[in-house]
């Protein structure tokens, strides 16, 4: 969990250019058709529209920017100071029954995953998500890939700092009152989430049960 520890090197996917390629294709064509549609309705609003979103876009690039650089300077310096170790020992009993794994990388990899989202930082984990859920699949891991997954999706927050700095940027009075109902309704979608993802993990392990019997009472009957 160190800051010396070898990163490994980013791998030419082509299938995730592909996708790439085609999402900006398709965001190229929204912004055309939205512009000529604009132009059509309102010719001499375009100009001005258009430089008040940018604005706008860069002032909340720059807030969020802000928020980020703090808690991922956070992250970091937890990692130097070795706390990011001693947070992983600690939670390693309950990370391996719940992804199924005793690989100490992996596991600090996911936990550190599951504590920027409890940050309420959306894009900062992915990576350590991504390295976690390839670990996971190359070790056979499926179930805690899909936990994981699960747990992304649901997205548990005690503390939503990218809602709240959105909220104060956008000039609320009160950016910090979503506080209880985003840690009350994440809570309640993590736990629904956990609990479908258990019980179709149950469902999938009784049918390949059943399939067994039937195949080795066919093999029994073939024999006879």
């Amino acid at each position: 969990m160190g800051y010396a520890r070898a990163r490994p090197r980013a791998k030419h996917n082509p299938r995730a250019c592909a996708i790439c390629y085609h999402m900006n294709g398709i965001f190229a064509a929204v912004f055309v058709l939205s512009a000529v549609l604009f132009l059509i309705a309102d010719p001499d609003g375009f100009l001005p529209a258009m430089l008040a979103g940018g604005e706008k876009a860069a002032t909340l690039s720059l807030s969020l920017l802000c928020v980020y650089c703090v808690w991922l300077g956070f992250f970091k310096l937890l990692e130097q100071s070795g706390l990011a170790a001693k947070l992983t020992r600690a939670l390693s009993p309950a990370a391996r029954r719940l992804f199924g794994s005793e690989d100490r990388e992996t596991l600090g990899f996911a936990c550190e995953n599951l504590a920027a989202n409890l940050l309420g930082l959306p894009g900062a984990p992915t990576p350590l998500g991504v390295r976690a859920v390839q670990k996971f699949m190359a070790a056979g891991n499926g179930d805690g890939a899909d936990m994981l997954f699960v747990l992304n999706a649901t997205s548990l927050q005690l503390l939503p700092t990218t809602a709240i700095t959105l909220r104060a940027a956008m000039g609320s009075l009160s950016p910090a009152d979503i506080l209880l109902p985003t840690l009350l309704s994440t809570l309640f979608s993590s736990l629904a989430g956990v609990a479908l993802l258990l019980f179709f993990r149950w469902v999938k392990t009784k049918a390949a049960g059943r399939m067994r019997k039937k195949s080795g009472a066919a093999q029994t009957e073939a024999g006879r």
